[in-house]
């Protein structure tokens, strides 16, 4: 059985994260489990995620930027999340950012994901928030891209 969709083509913050992941050599998306997958022969990004809420009576708080969804009960779904495969260096600035978290699945095997609702998606290239998102996808990329894509960045 196929997964539901699970963004929506004309959001915004999807298109800029779109433009930026399919801008890098021999970059592709498809769609894995309903949600983006930005890759060349590996996965070096996803576009949304989600987050297993506690078993604790449900009453889990919702976190900014997060919402709940029938759909996949005990998960907080982050629709606007960028999910990457940070290099050690990133892993305390991460770990210390509100905005970033360990998503469902990948984050037992290093992926963060980080929360783009908070971003004006009609900002500027060189808006601080938007050129972060370049910088971790092309991080993403270098550590799950083919040596030869590499190269064709460098060049």
């Amino acid at each position: 059985m196929a997964h539901p969709k699970m963004y929506d083509d004309g959001d915004l913050h999807f298109q800029r994260v779109r433009a930026v992941a399919l801008d890098l050599p021999e970059a592709q998306m498809k769609v894995s489990h309903g949600r983006p997958a930005f890759f060349t022969t590996t996965v070096f990004a996803y576009y949304g995620t989600s987050v297993k809420a506690a078993a604790a009576g449900g009453d889990t708080p919702l976190p900014p930027g997060g919402r709940r969804s029938g759909d996949w009960e005990g998960y907080l779904q982050y629709p606007r999340a960028l999910v990457i495969k940070p290099e050690g260096s990133d892993l305390d600035f991460l770990e210390q950012d509100p905005r970033a978290f360990r998503p469902a699945y990948l984050g037992a095997s290093g992926w963060f994901a980080i929360d783009l609702s908070a971003l004006d998606p009609g900002a500027d290239d060189d808006d601080e928030g938007w050129a972060e998102v370049a910088e971790w996808l092309e991080a993403s990329y270098r550590l799950t891209a083919p040596a030869r894509c590499v190269r064709a960045l460098d060049a």
